[in-house]
């Protein structure tokens, strides 16, 4: 039986799994184990299933087993605890409460400060789905009581959001680099000029937003003093110690990312028990949310690890590689191809589901055309920040709707998105066009 067949099929039978919401892990996992009986039972032309038994077991046992005892999956669950511990002992939320009292007096104020919040939450927790359900709770209805724009007030928490995904630390980011054995620390670094980039054009679309339409954000009545805004900034000194440490130490080679990930853990701990916003109960409460999430993780990246490995048992990845080398595709169609397919992908999926469904096929390609890993990584996150707000499925945007109920249909959300989908398709070009922008720092360790 022709490999390339059954590897598209299973390709096919992922997608349409996916499409009727079959967990991801249980698609992958389970068409990989199928799709390699499969191959092995016909490997003499005849179907023999008594041989195709242990071949089988062993791909699926031996690649999860590896993945699991994978060193640098160990950050994760240090990384998600991290962002729980940090919320809970209100060392993230105090960023966007600085950002608040700064930015009062500036028009559309509250709305820059909810997304330099969300920058700020996302350099802590890594995570884009936590920074957009935790800050929308906080500044969403906040920006309605105010009388803020709906539109304004859902969708600048909802794009703000998606920093989670490139700033780092970063999940997605931790997935590509043990997919493709890339150096996860020059990943998190090569992901911050990107990043601030993002968030300052989030800032313009709000500040252009409210000078063409002064109503859509109140201006502040009240008084800000000198002492107002130290206090706030002090108050914030926890969340930039803690990126520091993180960027700081990866930057300066004082220890890995995993190291980081558990020395700001610790740090975290001993701030939240220090100024008595933790508490053990809380300590607790974020040690199992953070225990759901890994196993959740965990058994995405085992089921994707058995999937990459079926995929090169069919060998659809060189028959790929091969087809686009003979179409002879210049470097700019193939990158405007691959950003078609993760923004048409990003409108159903979600974001991990994309990456360990598509790297088995694009890396090859990637590798073939000479391209920077580094920035190839850079590139595939922006695609799926895009994903995680791009209508029918933007899941950020669903979280948001969750979060304000009925005040405001989320067809109003969308609405306001597609001003910060325009500036984040703005970004992707400048990072497609430009990979100094991702390589400047990690290339200057």
């Amino acid at each position: 039986m022709d490999g390339t067949l059954v590897g598209l099929a299973a390709f096919a039978a992922v997608i349409g799994l996916l499409a009727i919401r079959v967990p991801i892990a249980f698609a992958l996992a389970g068409i990989a184990t199928l799709g390699s009986f499969v191959i092995f039972a016909f490997r003499t032309g005849d179907f023999e299933p008594a041989r195709a038994v242990r071949p089988t077991t062993s791909i699926v046992f031996s690649n999860s087993f590896d993945l699991i005892h994978s060193y640098d999956l160990s950050m994760i669950p240090l990384f998600i605890a991290l962002g729980h511990i940090a919320y809970r002992a209100d060392i993230t939320t105090r960023i966007y409460h600085a950002a608040r009292v700064w930015l009062a007096r500036v028009p559309g104020g509250v709305a820059m400060a909810s997304v330099v919040g969300c920058g700020g939450f996302s350099a802590i927790t890594g995570s884009s789905i936590a920074c957009a359900s935790t800050m929308g709770r906080i500044c969403s209805p906040e920006m309605l009581r105010m009388g803020y724009d709906k539109r304004l007030a859902t969708a600048s928490v909802a794009a703000g959001g998606t920093l989670g995904s490139l700033i780092p630390p970063s999940v997605l980011f931790i997935i590509y680099g043990i997919f493709t054995e890339t150096s996860i620390s020059a990943l998190f670094l090569a992901g911050i000029l990107p990043g601030i980039i993002s968030l300052l054009g989030f800032l313009l679309v709000i500040f252009l937003w409210v000078k063409r339409d002064p109503a859509a954000a109140p201006a502040f009545e009240g008084t800000i003093t000198l002492r107002d805004r130290g206090r706030a900034a002090l108050d914030a000194w926890p969340a930039v110690a803690l990126f520091v440490i993180i960027v700081g130490g990866i930057y300066g080679g004082f220890f890995t990312a995993t190291e980081a990930a558990a020395i700001c853990v610790s740090a975290a701990i001993l701030i939240g028990f220090a100024q008595r916003k933790l508490t053990f109960r809380a300590l607790w409460d974020s040690l199992r949310e953070t225990a759901v999430q890994t196993c959740s993780i965990f058994l995405i990246a085992a089921a994707a690890k058995i999937f990459v490995a079926f995929i090169a048992l069919t060998g659809v990845a060189p028959a790929i590689v091969g087809a686009v080398t003979d179409a002879q595709l210049s470097p700019v169609l193939l990158m405007a191809a691959i950003a078609v397919i993760y923004l048409a992908l990003g409108m159903f999926l979600d974001p991990i589901g994309i990456m360990v469904l598509t790297l088995p096929l694009m890396i090859p390609l990637i590798e073939t055309y000479g391209f920077d890993l580094i920035w190839f990584g850079v590139v595939v996150i922006k695609l799926l920040e895009i994903g995680l707000i791009t209508p029918p499925v933007g899941l950020n945007v669903f979280v948001i709707a969750n979060v304000v109920g009925k005040a405001v249909p989320i067809d109003r959300i969308f609405s306001g998105i597609l001003r910060f989908l325009a500036v984040d398709v703005l970004v992707l070009i400048l990072i497609m066009a430009f990979p100094i922008l991702s390589l400047l720092i990690p290339g200057s360790m």
